[in-house]
């Protein structure tokens, strides 16, 4: 369970298991990612994301030493109160972890919200995204900072973009910090 702020998303992850014939991929893993809102069913808001999360999970897991196989990773919403999209890229990380699955490398999630002003703000609330003249969203990787993923939601420039892009990989040394820490946490002997 991952939760900046007042955001939180509960994750699983189920496999590698058998998959079924119409599903199987025969020289990888197939991943299917699932994400649940809080209430009633999932919509094309949740499909786009769905295809986000899987699309950058798959660029990170060494599937190919799953053929034939099925992973399920599964998010619930237990609440939104903005930048909802990066903490369930931080949960599928923490996830895929815990999991013990073959990864080329870690990755994490920023949201940032470009201010009518110019100014940016990390990980903004619910009611700062609707202020905002553009949300940028991205997964980063741990190896060299590279972008796995990028999205945004209304109108910025290129510079305006480069400098969210910075930032949001300044702030992914503290998400990558504390997946480690939790990761100790976890495996420590005391």
């Amino acid at each position: 369970s991952v939760s900046p702020g007042d955001t939180s998303v509960l994750a699983g992850l189920y496999g590698p298991a058998e998959a079924k014939i119409s599903k199987e991929l025969p020289d990888r893993a197939a991943l299917e990612v699932l994400l649940r809102p809080k209430v009633g069913l999932p919509g094309v808001l949740e499909r786009s994301r769905e295809q986000l999360l899987r699309q950058t999970c798959e660029a990170v897991v060494l599937g190919v030493l799953h053929p034939r196989t099925a992973i399920s990773l599964v998010l619930q919403v237990l609440s939104d109160a903005g930048s909802l999209l990066s903490c369930c890229l931080n949960a599928a990380c923490m996830a895929l972890l815990d999991a013990g699955l073959p990864l080329t490398t870690l990755f994490c999630g920023v949201t940032c919200a470009l201010q009518p002003d110019g100014s940016i703000l990390l990980d903004p609330t619910a009611q700062q995204e609707q202020e905002a003249r553009a949300v940028l969203t991205f997964a980063i990787a741990s190896s060299e900072r590279k972008v796995l993923m990028a999205t945004t939601k209304g109108s910025c420039s290129v510079e305006e973009m480069q400098q969210c892009l910075a930032a949001a990989q300044r702030a992914a040394n503290t998400i990558f910090q504390f997946y480690r820490d939790s990761v100790r946490r976890r495996y420590s002997k005391s």
